[in-house]
């Protein structure tokens, strides 16, 4: 049987492993080199993101999982986690793995509850629920690990905890996450569909090859080796 159309014990093809791999090491590069990148010294541009939810739709909620997992620990190496290991290192590394497992994990899960009902706005709603999920964890884990040092640094700005995260932790940051989500949901479905229509057509060309070579080896004469005593 031809390798392409081989599966792996969890059903994923060979074509979407590659995929997920080189969205793996896409994922890689942007979660490194994003946090050099800044907006007016504020936040960080992060295009992270994006392919999470191509992968999560093109291979599944796990495979979104798998690349959020990617990104947060790629971001362990970065400059902007100097910061946050300074205010707790088991609290940045369980904050940081959940939020971007659970980012490509729901974006996964969305896409799949909302492709049945209409396949453009499964993609778009994914792509909005994936900064979501990930800002929202963000909060709750400032707020379950680093509430002192908020506190703190909260009260020497004369600002309401709420506030200070919203401004000084979040603020351009998931503003510029949504709209290039949002902005750019029409290209990722386009992307989708052209990864989709390359599959189907791969799947196509072995199932004719395949086809072929057993219609074949079929009508080729078979030759009985006769044993002489």
């Amino acid at each position: 049987m031809n390798s392409l159309s081989k599966k792996n014990k969890k059903g994923m093809s060979t074509e979407r492993l590659v995929l997920l791999a080189l969205l793996t090491a896409l994922v890689a590069i942007l979660s490194y080199f994003g946090g050099f990148i800044k907006i007016g010294g504020l936040a960080s541009i992060s295009l992270t993101l994006i392919p999470v939810v191509i992968g999560a739709v093109l291979c599944g909620p796990l495979a979104g999982a798998w690349l959020g997992g990617v990104s947060a620990v790629v971001f362990f190496m970065t400059v902007d986690a100097v910061f946050w290991f300074g205010l707790s290192i088991p609290g940045t590394i369980i904050t940081v793995l959940v939020k971007g497992i659970m980012a490509g994990l729901c974006a996964g899960l969305v896409y799949k509850l909302l492709e049945k009902y209409n396949r453009y706005l499964a993609i778009c709603v994914s792509a909005v629920v994936a900064p979501v999920v990930n800002t929202g964890i963000f909060l709750i884990g400032c707020l379950v690990f680093f509430i002192e040092a908020v506190q703190s640094m909260a009260a020497a700005e004369g600002m309401s905890i709420g506030a200070y995260l919203i401004i000084f932790f979040v603020g351009l940051n998931f503003v510029f996450e949504l709209i290039v989500n949002v902005v750019l949901s029409p290209a990722i479905s386009r992307i989708i569909e052209i990864a989709e229509k390359t599959f189907k057509k791969n799947k196509m060309s072995v199932a004719v090859h395949t086809e072929t070579q057993a219609t074949e080896e079929a009508t080729e004469p078979k030759v009985e080796n006769n044993i002489e005593e």
